[in-house]
């Protein structure tokens, strides 16, 4: 038991750090990043031209935001711990269960890649959020339709992260993970309100390079499934408990 326990420790770090990354990619996919600037407007009660030259609009999209960011993580807290006690009922089946995992993982990086596609991942599902710009509570019910809406487009670099999550077996590790790919993918949306003005050329330059970034987190996703799938990832998180035992602490 304790030797499981202080895997999880081990594991929980660079764990977290692929949540955060995956939340990144996630904001940069094909259907979230081009439609930012005007849901930032819209969340604020502002236009986008306003955005650029007031800064009290930008104050209000920041605020929006932050808004938009704790909808987003009701939803993948939720999801997180589902995830994680699924784990814990099936921790018998772990080992089947990473495979499994990890298969589906390389499936989706594959489908990004373009070596085939699967057509209801290019499906995504809007959500309307009513007459509700231009409040915290229209932000907040935003994040939470942004979080069930796009989950058909988000669905493989989720799913990677869900994953993981249903690995830990641990309700409250689960959760956090999948709060940090919230924060992840909710951050960028509260920089982009921040400094808008700055912003546009490198979201210009992203926006042109989208198959780029596609390609890219394919890759990521195939070494992701691969590591879970062969039972590398246990094999890096005994190294990192090895090569740092402080992270013990995190149990």
């Amino acid at each position: 038991m304790f030797e499981t326990e202080t895997f999880l420790a081990a594991s929980l770090l660079p764990a977290l750090l692929i949540a955060f990354s995956a939340g990144i990619l996630s904001f940069l996919s094909p259907c979230v990043l081009p439609i930012v600037p005007p849901y930032l407007a819209y969340m604020g009660g502002v236009s986008v031209t306003q955005m650029e030259d007031d800064q009290i609009a930008r104050r209000r999209a920041v605020v929006a935001s932050l808004f938009f960011i704790l909808g987003l993580s009701t939803v993948f807290l939720i999801l997180g711990a589902g995830a994680s006690a699924l784990g814990r009922t099936l921790l018998g089946y772990q080992s089947y269960l990473q495979m499994g995992a990890g298969t589906v993982v390389i499936i989706f990086g594959l489908h990004f890649l373009g070596v085939f596609r699967l057509k209801f991942l290019d499906q995504e599902m809007r959500v309307d959020a009513g007459d509700q710009g231009g409040s915290a509570f229209g932000a907040y019910f935003l994040g939470l339709a942004f979080a069930f809406g796009w989950t058909p487009c988000l669905g493989p670099i989720l799913s990677a992260i869900l994953s993981l999550a249903t690995g830990t077996g641990d309700v409250g590790k689960g959760a956090v993970m999948l709060g940090v790919y919230a924060i992840g993918l909710g951050v960028p949306f509260l920089l982009v309100a921040a400094f808008f003005p700055q912003m546009k050329r490198p979201m210009a330059w992203m926006k042109r390079n989208l198959g780029i970034i596609e390609k890219i987190s394919g890759v990521l996703l195939v070494i992701v499934g691969l590591a879970m799938a062969t039972g590398f990832l246990t094999v890096f998180a005994y190294w990192m408990l090895e090569a740092f035992p402080a992270l013990a602490i995190f149990g």
